[in-house]
């Protein structure tokens, strides 16, 4: 499920054209959910998951030891997309008029959060609440952060795509504009970060969401008693997401309590038919196409983000390679149809990033992160 879960991130960040996407691998625009809005959450779902199995070394107990495991690496996840996001800044300004030293100097304007910062910040708040909380405190502190965040989200506009948003406000005040990502809503642009502060709240639910699903895994050594937990987990949290999605919406860029509640119901049920069809039914072949991504999960998605950036930064002559391959190969090669062409391309970047992590798979080559 990881290595499904990273092959589905590269695929959807990674079109040839940003302009030409088919509808199912774009995000929704604001309330909503299209396939690609399941990618992200469904990795943070077993990332909690992995966390049961990780804490479970130290039986849970909050120790010196376990403690500055999970510090450390939240440390160095959160200094790594610090670095993607510097050094693609680096990469683009080369062909700029500034001089290199200048560029590389220059930290006014990067992304401080993004897709590595929130796994940072959600695996250590999680993993520190899971070792000093009971598992029934621990559901509790769950419901209470979605409670928490939905009254947040009520009483300060959060469902509105508008510089007026509590979470629009907080980021502006803590990280300012120069270090957020921009988005574009009806046509209105604004300084709107997806993986916010505030909206790291409910993230932190979502990867607790997955660490309790954990414990119904190691509940039992069935096979068929674990997928039917994990599909009546999945069934309550999906139908609970959908049905409070009339008060509150289901809404990915805001991480609403609705989306945590539908993508981890999903997410378990997408878990529990993994487990049929892999472990029950012993249909593993097609599967081995993702475990390739799934051993060494952060490591392929890093490495992912800057070969593609690498591709766009790298030029020959006075095109890019990305415009090389893109524009000059495979749009004629698919007879002018830009939008499949972009498929493509996303198809190129996850294979070839695929190809290196079967060189790590076939020799048992494990890059912790």
């Amino acid at each position: 499920m990881r290595g499904i879960t990273i092959a589905g991130m590269l695929l959807v960040n990674n079109p040839g054209s940003w302009g030409s996407i088919y509808a199912p691998l774009r995000h929704a625009e604001w309330h909503g959910l299209t396939p690609t809005d399941l990618v992200f959450p469904f990795f943070m779902f077993i990332m909690g998951v992995s966390t049961w199995f990780s804490l479970k070394k130290y039986n849970f107990e909050f120790s010196a030891a376990s403690l500055w495991k999970v510090l450390r690496r939240t440390v160095v996840i959160f200094a790594i997309g610090l670095g993607i996001a510097w050094l693609a800044k680096v990469l683009y300004g080369i062909h700029g008029d500034r001089p290199m030293w200048e560029v590389m100097t220059d930290f006014s304007h990067i992304r401080v959060l993004g897709v590595m910062p929130r796994l940072a910040l959600c695996y250590c708040a999680a993993s520190i609440l899971a070792m000093l909380l009971r598992r029934k405190a621990l559901a509790w502190t769950t419901g209470g952060l979605l409670v928490l965040y939905s009254i947040l989200l009520i009483a300060g506009n959060g469902f509105e795509f508008s510089a007026d948003n509590i979470i629009c406000r907080v980021d502006h005040a803590v990280l300012g504009e120069n270090h957020m990502y921009g988005d574009t809503v009806g046509g209105q642009y604004l300084k709107f970060d997806p993986e916010g502060l505030l909206s790291t709240l409910p993230s932190i639910a979502h990867v607790l969401i997955g660490f309790l699903c954990g414990g119904l895994i190691t509940s039992t050594t069935d096979n068929m008693r674990r997928t039917n937990s994990l599909f009546i987990a999945g069934a309550v949290l999906t139908f609970a997401g959908l049905l409070l999605s009339y008060g509150i919406p289901v809404n990915k860029k805001i991480w609403s309590p609705t989306f945590v509640l539908t993508t981890c119901g999903l997410a378990s049920t997408l878990l529990a038919l993994l487990i049929t069809v892999i472990d029950i039914k012993g249909y593993r072949r097609w599967s081995r196409f993702f475990e390739a991504f799934g051993i060494n999960p952060l490591f392929m998605y890093c490495y992912g983000t800057v070969f593609a950036v690498l591709l766009g930064a790298i030029h020959i002559g006075e095109k890019s390679i990305h415009t090389i391959l893109y524009n000059d190969a495979l749009i004629p090669l698919c007879a002018g149809n830009a939008t499949l062409a972009s498929l493509f391309y996303a198809i190129f970047v996850v294979v070839a990033v695929w190809l290196v992590g079967l060189i790590l798979y076939k020799k048992k080559i494990y890059i912790k992160i």
